[in-house]
């Protein structure tokens, strides 16, 4: 008996790594220093202790979260019940476990990579409260043990994000969050409407490989794809589906450590994630294999791919092509999710994976170019890999994997996710399209994130070397970064297997 008691309480360990960075962020939000504060001087001891202070938050939680992860088993942790039925419950499934390690993984190097790209911020003490926070409420979206829980913290990150976005306080600033708020609560209430349809059916139970929802009732299960369609197109707001996309781009203008996180962390991967546990883990495959309703979902995940990459190579500013490069990619993730087949989530969680890694390089990169340089377009960047060679040697790294070249993670995610098509057409032929606009994608992916690189390091013969004085290479705290993740992007492409195995043992394969 005592040792279900310390299992029990072992479980109410996922609520460290939520409260942590959530408290944290609240003290430091209302303890802030005041305006006229030695804190605002850059290098100044109380700036450095506060920094440390930051760095020292988000450690502890990631350290806590793979305490989670290693040691807390499947048991619930029923915070409190809204009523009988409906309950908060926490829970780390072997799913929210992937998602949980990814986030503990890349916030701690995002934050050392802010800590620089914040230095001579006059509101840091505004964005460091909210940015900490971001992680506890992130985490929370990975250990939630039902659909009531997971829609608590989902829309609570809309409200801890909104403050980032509207950090420049510039008018670009203001309209994108607006912009971010107004589809935010648009797909809230989607999921929401289809959520309240499904409660009664089974979807307030806890989430489980395979679906939860009473299937006996054929009276109401026709019901389901069109629920189903709801849900997907909720949740779809901040996975960047098209036509839901339009706040992402301009999302571009919060700072680079922002973009980051909101691109390939936290907000979208947030947004894929909630369709992979609605397809897999609520709804089921077996009610939604071969409808119509997993024809639209392939259909639009196919065009977003084929219309980010186009809108991606359109753009001559750097972050925005980023952005738009980031709905496309979100779509492969969709788009193998949508196959509904344990092949497909497996190829699913791989290029949720490995999209993060690249996708945070790319942005720390030209993060890194704008800081030091003041550079934001493409036809900015020649010649300049000559001065800042290891940022974009980092840049080569991420545009050869982000476009699919084998030795890099990108091309197995993207060779599973197409290894899971055949299956899926036997179902349903639809998934052949999203295949053919995989491939497409790529071609357009290289043309847009090689062609970058290739600029920066080789210039045309007029160009003209003195635009480059000044020009220095980026500080430590952004190459380490940068050189940390291209290294991980590396050996995971070379060294794959351990990660597909742990996919596929998820999907149940």
């Amino acid at each position: 008996m005592w040792i279900g008691g310390v299992i029990l309480v072992m479980s109410y360990l996922l609520l460290i790594p939520i409260l942590l960075p959530i408290l944290g962020g609240l003290a430091m939000y209302f303890l802030r220093p005041g305006p006229n504060s030695e804190a605002y001087v850059s290098g100044s001891p109380l700036e450095r202790r506060l920094r440390a202070l930051v760095m020292t938050i988000v450690v502890l939680t990631s350290a806590a979260v793979w305490a989670c992860i290693l040691l807390v088993g499947d048991e619930d942790a029923n915070l409190f019940n809204f009523t009988n039925e409906l309950q908060v419950v926490l829970r780390l499934d072997n799913l929210g476990r992937i998602f949980a390690g990814l986030v503990s993984v890349l916030w701690p190097i995002t934050t050392l990579y802010a800590l620089d790209y914040m230095a001579h911020d006059g509101h840091r003490w505004h964005f460091y409260p909210f940015f900490i926070a971001s992680f506890g409420v992130t985490f929370g979206i990975a250990a939630s043990g039902n659909l009531v829980t997971m829609y608590c913290f989902y829309e609570l990150l809309t409200l801890v994000t909104l403050p980032l976005v509207l950090h420049p306080n510039t008018h670009a600033s203001n309209r994108a969050g607006r912009s971010y708020l107004a589809f935010s609560i648009g797909g809230a209430a989607f999921a929401f409407m289809g959520m309240v349809f499904l409660l009664p059916h089974g979807a307030q139970s806890e989430f489980a490989l395979g679906g939860i929802l009473d299937a006996s009732d054929a009276s109401w299960t026709r019901f389901v794809p069109v629920i189903f369609i709801f849900m997907f197109f909720g949740f779809g707001v901040k996975a960047a589906l098209f036509p839901l996309h339009v706040w992402l781009p301009k999302a571009a203008v919060a700072p680079t450590p922002v973009t980051a996180l909101l691109h390939a962390v936290a907000v979208v991967k947030a947004g894929a994630f909630a369709i992979i546990r609605l397809i897999y883990y609520v709804c089921g495959t077996d009610l939604l294999a071969g409808s119509w309703a997993q024809t639209v979902a392939i259909c639009v995940a196919a065009f977003t791919m084929l219309y980010g990459s186009t809108m991606a190579l359109k753009q001559g500013h750097w972050k925005r092509r980023l952005a738009y490069s980031t709905v496309s990619n979100l779509s492969y993730i969709v788009f193998a999710a949508s196959l509904m087949t344990p092949a497909g989530m497996a190829a699913s969680l791989l290029h949720l994976l490995a999209h993060a890694f690249i996708k945070i390089l790319a942005f720390f990169c030209a993060g890194a170019v704008l800081h030091y340089t003041g550079r934001e377009y493409i036809d900015e960047l020649e010649g300049i890999g000559r001065k800042m060679p290891v940022t974009f040697a980092c840049f080569a790294v991420s545009a050869l994997a982000l476009t699919g070249i084998p030795l890099f993670n990108g091309f197995v995610s993207k060779w599973n996710i197409l290894l899971a098509v055949p299956d899926a057409a036997l179902t349903n032929p639809a998934a052949f399209i999203g295949g053919g606009a995989l491939l497409i994608s790529a071609i357009l992916t290289a043309l847009y994130m090689i062609t970058t690189a290739v600029r920066a390091f080789f210039p045309s013969a007029d160009f003209d070397a003195a635009s480059l004085s000044g020009v220095r290479e980026a500080g430590w705290r952004m190459l380490v970064p940068m050189v940390i993740l291209a290294a991980v992007i590396i050996i995971t492409g070379l060294y794959a297997t351990p990660f597909v195995n742990i996919a596929q043992t998820v999907a149940g394969i």
